[in-house]
């Protein structure tokens, strides 16, 4: 016999709502933490381009250098659990979204054509297939909350600030994907760069018999290293401020399904008995009254 289809069903979010948003958090945290190590080592670095540090000072200053690199893999760890349980999060939420427009919800709701534009297999992909990653998940995630948004009430219209919210968290995090990764590329690029100019002023020493000045080489890794320090910095206020849309976004669809899933079934008044108009009466035949025969 053909298999029947599973009927979809509710799964409490709740619980890995707060797991996303705590992790967030920390996250945030982490970078912030790292933000300031690399200012505070700032200094050194300028001295360190400038060849000013003695051998004591340079030792120090690769231990420091050392030391953060773990708290670097902390913050890469952090960012990939939060990813991890964010994803777990939007699959079950876009899996409730078809339960609340099903007729096993509590009280189904009308379905204004097609819930979602792409396949369920985009929840995941979309984060990562080049090009359409830039739209894709904005539209998942913007779709998943227009299911879950009860009925307005009283006319009150929640699209402006969901609208809000929405666009703000993704182009926080869009923003700070862009610094990160054209930054670390930015901060490559110089280095090869620093390295080419240095073999070529070599060369030319040589060549001349003149000294390597460099220091117009130093300035340049000076300047690098404070643009990278900038860069990562507004990546962190942009971090901040994604995770803060992010959390309020999950707090609100995660109570919407949660408000829809627990409501009562509506109650249907027991039909009325049907009223039949009377019949008009009417007289019946007469007959003679019967008196008995006398005498």
């Amino acid at each position: 016999m053909p298999s029947q289809p599973v009927p979809p069903r509710y799964r409490p979010l709740r619980k890995i709502a707060l797991v996303s948003i705590a992790l967030m958090g920390l996250t945030a945290v982490g970078a912030v933490i790292q933000t300031a190590l690399m200012w505070s080592s700032y200094d050194e670095v300028k001295r360190f381009v400038y060849g000013l540090l003695s051998e004591e000072e340079l030792d120090r200053a690769v231990s420091s250098i050392a030391g953060t690199g773990p708290l670097l893999n902390l913050v890469s760890y952090l960012l990939m659990g939060t990813a991890i349980a964010f994803l777990i999060w939007l699959w079950q939420a876009r899996e409730n979204a078809d339960f609340l427009h099903s007729p096993f919800a509590p009280r189904a709701r009308e379905q204004q054509g097609q819930l979602h534009r792409h396949a369920n297999g985009w929840v995941v992909g979309s984060w990562f297939c080049p090009v359409v990653q830039f739209w894709y998940p904005l539209q998942i995630v913007q779709e998943v909350t227009a299911a879950s948004e009860p009925p307005s009430e009283h006319g009150v219209s929640r699209r402006g600030p969901i609208r809000a919210l929405l666009y703000g968290w993704w182009a926080t995090w869009t923003g700070f994907w862009v610094i990160v990764v054209g930054g670390s590329g930015f901060a490559v690029i110089a280095f090869i760069v620093w390295i080419v100019r240095l073999v070529d002023a070599a060369d030319t020493a040589d060549q001349t018999g003149d000294y390597v000045d460099i220091y117009d080489l130093q300035d340049f890794m000076v300047r690098v290293a404070l643009s990278v320090n900038i860069a990562f910095t507004v990546a962190t206020v942009l971090l901040i401020a994604a995770a803060v849309a992010a959390s309020l976004l999950l707090l609100r669809v995660t109570r919407w399904q949660h408000d829809q899933s627990t409501m009562p079934p509506p109650t249907v008044a027991p039909p009325e008995p049907p009223q039949y108009a009377p019949r008009y009466s009417q007289p019946g035949p007469t007959f003679p009254s019967y008196r008995p025969h006398q005498g």
